[in-house]
């Protein structure tokens, strides 16, 4: 299974680049539909698509470990999409497998991929019987 994340965003710091997850970034456009063309070409062909998004279905790390476990079952790679600062174009919602958010929190889009790599962790060591995640 491979994941990507695929964000809007420019001049991040040094330090979000040190995930190991492939991260690929889309310059800001100047219209959602504008960055929504971009966002969509650099999904991966046969993606799911999960789209992130204030308003999307709170998760906890526990189902997130439980989807990433179906998810290698069944052979799928999972794209996270990450939108700018006005968010992501509704075309991308509306194809998307599911809609899901970080937090109830409004998050810098360095901070958001930080936390989604982090929770990604966290969600394999689970199923790796890891005593990283306490409940």
């Amino acid at each position: 299974m491979r994941l990507t994340i695929v964000s809007v965003g420019h001049k991040m710091p040094d330090w979000v680049a040190t995930a190991t997850i492939e991260i690929k970034e889309i310059k800001p456009d100047l219209t959602l539909a504008k960055e929504a063309v971009k966002i969509a070409a650099a999904i991966p062909k046969g993606s799911r698509v999960i789209a992130l998004d204030e308003r999307g279905k709170d998760q906890t790390t526990q189902n997130l470990a439980t989807q990433l476990a179906s998810w290698r079952q069944e052979g799928f790679d999972i794209t996270f999409l990450i939108g700018g600062a006005d968010g992501l174009d509704p075309s991308l919602k509306t194809t998307a497998q599911a809609i899901w958010r970080l937090s109830s929190l409004t998050l810098p889009h360095a901070m958001a991929r930080v936390l989604l790599v982090e929770q990604l962790y966290r969600a394999w060591t689970i199923l790796q019987g890891h005593p990283y995640h306490r409940e």
